[in-house]
């Protein structure tokens, strides 16, 4: 695992992959600034005119829920746009992970394993629905920590190990239905669910260093493609170094 990781590091900034890089730099900047224009939106919302339809329409029992999602929200604007795109990041990533797993992982079999038969592309609906998925589950995991934030640090456990298992499902999967249908690439995620938890955890490790993380796309891609190779039960061989 840790020499799949490190050969996923060594090959973010190789030719191929700087124009990946660059591609999926923009598109998570523009995300994060939409998430916060919304977040900002939802948050005035729900302390004015949106707060007062909810409560008309399902009674005083929403006032607290509301009460405190807009709490939350609140925090999270108040931590500012370098705090908080740590937090928002994994499901930044989630997304532009959708739009280029498939370009990232033909790199990594093209350098890796020329000898074995190419996975197929994804269709693109389906890997981009896949990194919405991810992306709301990570953005309703962010909401739902931030109030442990306060209680030394619990806060940070959960929102690790939660980002953990959302992004290890999320990069296995799209990897792992290169070679196999979606519902074979899940039971095989399920069959070695602690070995994928525990490579979720390198991803949830990089995506949470500022600056850095944004070539998450690329090092979670390319890390599961690695694991996936070793754990689909294919070819017995060992990695080839890359090409030169």
């Amino acid at each position: 695992m840790l020499d799949a990781a490190l050969k996923a590091l060594g090959q973010i900034l190789t030719p191929p992959f700087r124009k990946v890089l660059l591609k999926s730099i923009g598109l998570a900047i523009a995300l994060l600034f939409v998430i916060g224009v919304l977040l900002n939106w939802l948050l005035q919302w729900l302390t004015g005119e949106g707060s007062q339809w909810l409560e008309t329409s399902v009674g005083t029992l929403a006032h607290y829920p509301v009460l405190v999602l807009g709490w939350a929200l609140a925090i999270a604007i108040g931590l500012g746009l370098f705090a908080g795109a740590i937090f928002l990041m994994p499901a930044v990533t989630s997304l532009v992970a959708g739009f280029f797993s498939d370009e990232i992982a033909e790199h990594v079999e093209r350098e890796y394993y020329p000898a074995d038969p190419p996975g197929a592309a994804v269709p693109m609906g389906r890997a981009v629905w896949e990194g919405i998925v991810i992306a709301l589950l990570s953005l309703l995991v962010y909401l739902v920590a931030l109030p442990f934030l306060l209680v030394a640090g619990l806060g940070v456990i959960i929102f690790f190990l939660a980002t953990a298992y959302l992004l290890g499902r999320e990069y296995f999967e799209l990897a792992a239905m290169r070679y196999v249908a979606p519902e074979d690439a899940k039971e095989l995620r399920k069959e070695n669910s602690g070995l994928v938890f525990v490579a979720g955890m390198f991803i949830a490790a990089f995506v949470s260093i500022p600056i850095v993380n944004l070539a998450t796309p690329l090092f979670g891609t390319a890390f599961m493609v690695h694991m996936h190779k070793r754990l689909a039960g294919g070819p017995k061989r060992e990695l080839l170094e890359p090409s030169r």
